[in-house]
Order: C-alpha cells, then sequence, then structure tokens
C-alpha cells in the first residue's frame, strides 16, 4: 500500500472532460482498482479508511480543507506540549458509547480518559435568572418561583415543581429558543399534571436544592411519552449533555485523530476539495480543486462523508431523486463556541472548580475546563457555547465583534474578564458559517422512533458505487458514536459487495498496524507525534 496514486485513480490532464477520462482511464486499466476513494477526513473517514485497510482493502483519503478531523477540533494556545488547548468541535465522550471507547482503546489512550463535568456538576457555577446571577445550589427558590407564574393553578407539589424548574433550566441553557418555548407550553399543558401524580420525594436531593432528572426519566418511562414533538426527540440530547457519566481525554480530544491518521497507510491528501460528484453505473467520477487545480478522478468506489449540509452545495450528477430529496432534507442545526485563554484560573478562586455556569443571553452555557498542563501558562474559559439561532447570531459577527459581545454578555458574571491582562487571547469557531461544515451536526428532532430510522437508512443507502458515512447517517446523530458507527456499516456495505469482484485473500489481508508519520499534505516522512490538526 504505497502513496501513489493507481491508475484508475490518477489526476487526467487539466481540462479533460469526465468522458474522455473515462475512456482513458478504462483503456489504460485491463481490471477493476480495489482502492477505495474516501472523501473527508474526519473521524468518520479516517475510522472506515482503518478498517478497510486491516481487510486488506487500499484506501485513498482526500480532504479539502488544510486540517484532519473534522469537527474535531482542538485548538492550542501556544506550541509547548503544557500549552492550554480549546476544544471548538466535540469534547466529550458518554459512558454508553461503546464505539468511541473501543476506538479510545485501540489507539492507546484508555489512560487519558477523565470525567467530564457538564452542566449542574458545581453547585458553585453560576445561573442567570431574569434580575441577577445566582449560585446553582442557591437556585431552587428563585427558579420555583419562576415556575409558577403563568400556570393555570398553583396546587402543584414542592417536588412537581422542583422537576419543573430543574427542567426549565437545562432546556434554556441547552435549546434553540423554539424549544425553549415547547418546553414552558408543555410544562404548562400536560407535563406537570402527569407528573404530579408520580412519587418525586427520591428524585430530590440537598434537602430541596437540587433535583435528579435522569433518574425520574430513568424511572418513569412514559414521562417521554407526555412530551410532545419536537422536546420529546430533544430529551435524550438534553440527558445525555448534563449526564454525571461523561468523558474527555486528557491532553485534548484531537489526540484520537492523529493517532488514527497514524495507523492509516494509504495516503491522505489533503487541500483536495471536491466540488462535483458524477455518479455512473461502474464508477464515480470526483471532481476536485488539488491545491488550487481542477482535478478529475475516477474511481471504483467512493465513501463519502463529506455532511449533507456541504454535499448539497456541490454539482451532482446521476443521483437519483429520492437521494437528492434526503441529502436536502436533513436537517442541520449551528454552533458556536468561543474560548477565552486567560492569565489564571481566577473562577477557582470563586469556588467554581468545574462544570458550566448557565450564563443566558447571547452566550448560553460557560464551561471551566481543567488544566492539564502547567498553570503558569494559564488557563482557558469556554466563554460561550451555544446553539441554533443564538450561535447564527453570534457566528455572524466578524470575529472581533463576537469576543467583544461575549465580554460584555460575560463581564456581570466574571468582572475579572475585564481586569487588564486578564484575557491574553482569544479564539472561536462558528460551525454555522464553517465552509467545511455549513453546521455542528445534524439533528432529528420532532421526528417519532420510525420516522428517525427511515432518514437514517435513506441517509446512508448507497447510490452505484458511492457510499456514504457520518453522524448523519447513525442512529446517533450529533456524536462521535453515530460517525463510528456510520463508518462501520458503511466498510461492511462495500466489503459486501467487493467480495464478489475481488478474489477473498485479497480483501482478508491484514494490514500492519504500526503507525506511520504524516505531514500537512499526506506525505511520510516526519517525526512521530507532528501536529496534524493545524
Amino acid at each position: 500500500m504505497g502513496n501513489e496514486p493507481s491508475p484508475a485513480t490518477m489526476p487526467v490532464p487539466l481540462g479533460t472532460t469526465p468522458d474522455q477520462a473515462a475512456a482513458n482511464g478504462r483503456a489504460s486499466s485491463k481490471r477493476p482498482d480495489p482502492t477505495v476513494v474516501i472523501l473527508g477526513a474526519g473521524i468518520a473517514g479516517l475510522a472506515a479508511a482503518y478498517e478497510l485497510e486491516q481487510l486488506g482493502i487500499p484506501v485513498e483519503v482526500l480532504e479539502g480543507s488544510r486540517r484532519l478531523g473534522g469537527r474535531i477540533c482542538t485548538f492550542r494556545f501556544g506550541d509547548s506540549a503544557d500549552a492550554p488547548f480549546a476544544e471548538l468541535g466535540a469534547m466529550r465522550i458518554p459512558a454508553a458509547h461503546s464505539n468511541t471507547l473501543r476506538y479510545v482503546a485501540r489507539l492507546g489512550l484508555t489512560e487519558e480518559l477523565r470525567s467530564f463535568d457538564s452542566l449542574l456538576a458545581d453547585k458553585n457555577a453560576f445561573l442567570r435568572t431574569a434580575e441577577k446571577y445566582i449560585r446553582l445550589g442557591d437556585a431552587a427558590c428563585q427558579l420555583i418561583t419562576e415556575i409558577r407564574e403563568g400556570l393555570s393553578r398553583d396546587s402543584y407539589r414542592p417536588e412537581s415543581l422542583m422537576f419543573g424548574a430543574w427542567l426549565t433550566l437545562v432546556v434554556d441553557a441547552i435549546a434553540p429558543p423554539d424549544q425553549r418555548q415547547d418546553l414552558r407550553q408543555d410544562l404548562r399543558t400536560r407535563l406537570l399534571d402527569h407528573v404530579d401524580s408520580l412519587n418525586l420525594t427520591p428524585f430530590v436531593r440537598e434537602n430541596g436544592n437540587a433535583f435528579d432528572l435522569h433518574g425520574v426519566f430513568a424511572a418513569h418511562p412514559s414521562l417521554r411519552e407526555a412530551c410532545r414533538d419536537p422536546l420529546r426527540g430533544f430529551l435524550d440530547d438534553i440527558l445525555m449533555e448534563t449526564s454525571t457519566e461523561l468523558f474527555r481525554l486528557r491532553g485534548g480530544m484531537d489526540q484520537l485523530i492523529r493517532r488514527l491518521a497514524r495507523r492509516v497507510h494509504g495516503p491522505i491528501r489533503r487541500q483536495h476539495q471536491v466540488v462535483g460528484v458524477d455518479v455512473g453505473s461502474d464508477e464515480v467520477v470526483v471532481h476536485l480543486r488539488a491545491e488550487g487545480r481542477p482535478v478529475v478522478r475516477r474511481c471504483g468506489q467512493v465513501l463519502c462523508t463529506l455532511p449533507f449540509s456541504v454535499l448539497r452545495g456541490l454539482r451532482l450528477s446521476g443521483f437519483s431523486d429520492e437521494k437528492l430529496q434526503i441529502i436536502n432534507g436533513v436537517q442541520y442545526v449551528p454552533a458556536t463556541k468561543v474560548a477565552l485563554h486567560c492569565r489564571e484560573a481566577f473562577w477557582q478562586r470563586e469556588g467554581i472548580k468545574s462544570g458550566a455556569s448557565l450564563s443566558g443571553g447571547r452566550v448560553r452555557q460557560t464551561y471551566y475546563p481543567p488544566i492539564d498542563g502547567d498553570p503558569a501558562y494559564g488557563a482557558v474559559l469556554l466563554a460561550s457555547y451555544s446553539i441554533g439561532e443564538d450561535a447564527e447570531l453570534l457566528g455572524r459577527m466578524s470575529a472581533a465583534a463576537r469576543y467583544a459581545a461575549v465580554l460584555a454578555d460575560l463581564a456581570p458574571m466574571h468582572p475579572q474578564l475585564l481586569r487588564p491582562g486578564m484575557v491574553l487571547n482569544a479564539k472561536s469557531l462558528a460551525w454555522g458559517q464553517h465552509p467545511w461544515s455549513h453546521g455542528a451536526c445534524s439533528v432529528r428532532w420532532g421526528m417519532d422512533a420510525a420516522a428517525a430510522e427511515e432518514q437514517r437508512v435513506r441517509a446512508q443507502r448507497p447510490e452505484g458505487r458511492l457510499y456514504f458515512a457520518g453522524e448523519h447517517c447513525s442512529s446517533r446523530p450529533a456524536w462521535l458514536e453515530g460517525a463510528l458507527e456510520s463508518a462501520l456499516d458503511a466498510v461492511s456495505q462495500m466489503v459486501m459487495r467487493m467480495a464478489a469482484a475481488f478474489p477473498a485473500p485479497s480483501l482478508m489481508r491484514a494490514a500492519p498496524l504500526v503507525p506511520r508519520p504524516v505531514d500537512r499534505a499526506g506525505r511520510t516522512g516526519l517525526p512521530v507525534g507532528t501536529e496534524l490538526a493545524g
């Protein structure tokens, strides 16, 4: 498995039309080439490449940007190994996500797993109310007072109001504006009436100052059915994001990408941007801009891991109407993260050790990441994490305006940010405007289980020799688990078809597991550990 493209995937002369390229390729190739060309070097594309090579199938990975990793994006404020970093993309792994944890183990990263503290984890974190910021540990009375406003009756038990208050709290922090309104409507019309008939006393915590939402939903599955769509479909995300069973990777999530890329032996080519895809009966023609030049590739098998939000902006031909409909129909939600490199972790002096504040406003959530390196290099505050319309509002600002807006929103909660020299640097990423994603993730809010599964099947269904993977093709959209699930499913589909076309030994020859260093252009020769994320 060398680094040179095979005849069926060689660049053709500039100006060559797809028809001419096809004719030239057929004339120069005596038999089909088994190389699988993978579009996109996020975790789905790299995992598929790795799995295919384990079966003896050669691969070539084409990535449009300069960076590997897709929506895993760890930004480091400095070149030192101890420099603080911000997770501008994926930042947590639920304990139930077995595929993700299996890859963590396979890549030798199990010892780097640490608990991830999310919303509600630290009672000293802040909550923004209508009038002021209060500590989460002191929020119960205020929250119950607010939830009572607008209710049709005032005879609900205190435990029922606690349930409503805590559910409103996490939805307000996480959900887009329309979801927040749906929750309030559900609370008034059905949810509180439903929970008022349940024994909620076992779920009241800390002498009435906290409530175990996860426990009550686990004990009473009927609560989900009492919610209307789209809130019902959003509940799993709410409960997952506030779970106490979440992990992070000490040293950064991009370790997954760096180690996985070194285990792929085929070429990984950056700055190979897909601009069009033609699906034929026995080939897929991929149109690229490769380092600024137009290139046409004829491919026997292609796996597309590009988000549909990107794919629908390309020139597509030979696709069925059904496939075009699903490509154009999958919903993506924007998300924006803003990280501040601070001189010190000033929040620790206020008693906040970890977790997140429910900041409200345009900021929505503020996270306090632990310091993995030397504190002398400072600390990172994930000042803002927002999705939906809130993320779009921040995302459409210039970087300078975005930082100013976040500082203005956070100053009443953390006035230390305005001290001279406290904020050393800033970095943000608006996934809704990001050219390689056009959205943070796909969502199926408002769909029942049958409709969600139908969308998954249609999204992953191949078009001729063009296969699909990515979190949008999985049962776990928005998570690394979904991206890996879809990659494994796509590999199975390809192997079943290829087994009929190629001799069995060629598909079952195991590739060596020795990592190989990779530079930014996908060439070998750099020392192991060379930074890939760029």
